[in-house]
C-alpha cells in the first residue's frame, strides 16, 4: 500500500514538472483559493513564503502571521473566492500574477463583498513557486 502511494506521489510531481510554468501558477492561484475558502491555514501557509505580504485596497500591510491568525481564529472567512481575468507572466525564477477577484465573507463577524484587482507576485525557490507580495487593488465597474 504504501508503495504504491508513493508511485502516485511521484506521477503527480512529473505531472507538475512537465506543466508549464504558467500552467503551474494558475494551479496554485487555484488551490491557495480553494484553501482560503476552506479556511484552511495550514494550507493557505504552504503556498505563501515566510516573508509574505499583501498590501490590501486601504493601503495597509498585513503579514503572513497575522493573515494566518486571522484565519485559525475565524475572525476571517471566506465563502466565496472567484477570479477571472487572469493573466500570468513569467520572468525566469520570477513571475506575476494579476486576477480580477471576488471575495464574499466575513471579517470580525461583519459580511463583505470586495472586487479587486490582485497582483501576486511569484518566486521560485528550490524548484518550488511561493508568493511572496500580494497587492489588493478595488475594482469599481
Amino acid at each position: 500500500m504504501c508503495f504504491k502511494s508513493g508511485r502516485s506521489l511521484v506521477r503527480r510531481k512529473e505531472a507538475h514538472q512537465r506543466m508549464s510554468p504558467e500552467e503551474q501558477l494558475l494551479r496554485l492561484e487555484k488551490q491557495f483559493a480553494e484553501a482560503v475558502v476552506k479556511n484552511d491555514p495550514e494550507a493557505i501557509a504552504r503556498f505563501v513564503a515566510d516573508d509574505w505580504i499583501i498590501i490590501d485596497a486601504d493601503g495597509g500591510i498585513v503579514d503572513k502571521v497575522r493573515f494566518l491568525t486571522v484565519v485559525k481564529s475565524h475572525d476571517l472567512t471566506h465563502e466565496i473566492m472567484e477570479s477571472d481575468d487572469i493573466r500570468v507572466r513569467v520572468y525566469g525564477d520570477s513571475a506575476v500574477v494579476t486576477t480580477l477577484t471576488r471575495t464574499k465573507g466575513k471579517f470580525m463577524r461583519q459580511d463583505f463583498s470586495t472586487q479587486e484587482r490582485s497582483t501576486d507576485f511569484f518566486v521560485k525557490v528550490d524548484g518550488r513557486w511561493q508568493c511572496v507580495l500580494t497587492q489588493l487593488t478595488r475594482f469599481a465597474k
